[in-house]
């Protein structure tokens, strides 16, 4: 009780109130800090609320008809009025609806085999093939167990008359099912080649958004403005060393990929070396970037941390991202390591060639020349 008296005799409020004071005052001043820390859990709230969805719909499909007729039409128009499927491409060439499914513009191709009408009338249970972009399991799966019952309720206003027999009991055609790319459904095939995109994605911008900061910090900066060197050689300067330490990465990452996981390799490694350079170049182009913005290293970090967020999450490592809304995807279609997701599992996956993936590169040239860019600007305003 005695001790409990003597702490409350030393105890000052006004002490107390006047730490508080200095508190509040430094949080005003560091307005960055407080802005993330108000910020990330919007962020968070927003986008596992309304983005994520484990059931995705609405997935992209094209549909290759060779036999045109009144059965084609209805799946048709099913398909257009499912919560599953939305049609992109109708066309009679099934190689076209292939190309596009290599390409990863479509998740699905449905082809209408020849002679499915004339089959079907006869009671020869045609084939109806669906093929499916099995890189992402997870983003399959539902619709395909759904196709087989909507096929069915389509037909069902057509088998009508001498054919009504057939309108009960199993289907009058079979399901052929081809999940491509990775037909055994193997989550590692999808994760593990994502992993390179994400570590690099992490590693690359943490370093680099530490690089004008530490020399601020450490009181080095004065020395580097009083070098005789231009914005973009100090830039060239600060990140080269990087590109070797992400390429050291993802080597490590690709062997284990391939030793420990075994995941197909199918495409060219060269190709995709070069695809990793203009990647590994952006993401240390914007590192930089937050390098100008901050004023310290936890600034820096907390950058990166925001920054790396939507980048997981809505670039279709985590959740499919033909599932997400419109206002996701448009958020991750800015995202570089959305496209280096569809580069690296359509080379390593699928043997995509250069013309295959030019519709995911080219997005990453445009960001690495932007930022890049943007982080020139931004350092020759320190220097004034």
């Amino acid at each position: 009780m005695s001790a409990l008296l003597r702490f409350l005799r030393r105890f000052s409020g006004a002490r107390v109130m006047a730490v508080l004071m200095k508190e509040f005052i430094q949080m005003r001043r560091d307005q960055l800090t407080f802005a993330m820390i108000i910020g990330i859990p919007v962020v968070q709230l927003f986008i596992f609320g309304y983005a994520i969805n484990l059931n995705p719909r609405q997935l992209p499909t094209a549909i290759a008809i060779d036999d045109p007729g009144v059965f084609a039409r209805s799946l048709t128009a099913a398909l257009r009025t499912s919560e599953y499927f939305h049609i992109v491409k109708a066309t009679n060439a099934p190689q076209e609806a292939r190309r596009m499914l290599d390409e990863g513009e479509v998740s699905f191709v449905i082809e209408i085999p020849v002679n499915f009408t004339r089959d079907l009338v006869r009671g020869a249970h045609p084939q109806l093939l669906v093929e499916a972009d099995a890189t992402d399991p997870a983003a399959s799966s539902y619709a395909l167990a759904a196709f087989s019952q909507l096929a069915t309720s389509a037909f069902r206003n057509d088998l009508t008359g001498t054919l009504g027999r057939q309108s009960g009991g199993a289907p009058p055609f079979d399901v052929v099912v081809h999940r491509l790319y990775n037909p055994e459904s193997v989550t590692q095939y999808n994760v593990v080649p994502g992993l390179l995109g994400v570590i690099l994605t992490m590693t690359m911008v943490l370093i680099t958004s530490m690089a004008l900061t530490r020399e601020r910090e450490r009181g080095t900066f004065e020395n580097l403005l009083a070098m005789p060197a231009t914005p973009l050689e100090v830039m060239i300067g600060k990140i080269t060393p990087y590109i070797v330490v992400g390429y050291i990465q993802a080597t490590l990452i690709l062997l284990a990929s391939r030793w420990i996981f075994g995941v197909p390799m199918l495409g060219s490694l060269s190709l995709l070396s070069v695809a990793l350079a203009i990647f590994i170049i952006a993401n240390l182009s914007l590192g930089y970037t937050f390098s100008t913005i901050a004023e310290n290293q936890i600034q820096a970090m907390q950058m990166t941390f925001f920054y790396f967020l939507p980048s997981i999450l809505l670039s279709g490592f985590m959740f499919p991202f033909d599932g997400m809304p419109g206002w996701a995807r448009a958020i991750g279609e800015v995202l570089p390591l959305t496209h280096f997701l569809r580069i690296v599992r359509g080379v390593l996956l699928k043997a995509n060639s250069f013309a295959e993936i030019w519709p995911s590169l080219w997005p990453l040239i445009l960001f690495m020349f932007a930022i890049g860019a943007l982080a020139l600007a931004r350092f020759r305003r320190t220097l004034d």
